[in-house]
């Protein structure tokens, strides 16, 4: 087999992954889309491998490690897709630019805070001259 037909396929792969990448919004596809790019790198390695005939095979070996690591930034991935979801009801990126300023968003109170309790009742009610 020659080696230009999984090279293609990858590359394939790859850009249909950085165009889902740069073109989507959701956090989900987002993550879809580096595992796509993941995925051509996979297929990249194993078949340099299968071509340059390794006796010690490192591009199966270096697969099964970006397995891993793939498997991994998924798991974590969703988990933090999944926080972000349940606390501001969306997945969309661009909705999440401040995600660590949860000050900014509570709303100042109404009604001032009286900070003095010692203060009786009738004077709350005259205005200060």
């Amino acid at each position: 087999m020659h080696l230009a037909y999984p090279a293609v396929l990858a590359a394939l792969l790859f850009s249909i992954g950085v165009y889902g990448l740069l073109a989507r919004r959701n956090a989900i596809l987002v993550l879809m889309s580096v595992e796509l790019m993941l995925n051509a790198v996979n297929l990249n390695l194993v078949a340099f491998d299968a071509w340059l005939r390794d006796a010690l095979h490192a591009g199966q070996a270096l697969t099964l490690f970006t397995i891993t690591v793939a498997a991994a930034e998924i798991g974590l991935g969703l988990a933090i897709v999944l926080l972000v979801f349940r606390t501001r009801g969306t997945a969309d990126i661009d909705r999440l630019t401040a995600l660590g300023d949860r000050a900014a968003e509570v709303p100042a109170p109404a009604v001032p805070v009286d900070l003095d309790p010692e203060v009786d009742e009738a004077s709350k009610g005259q205005a200060v001259s």
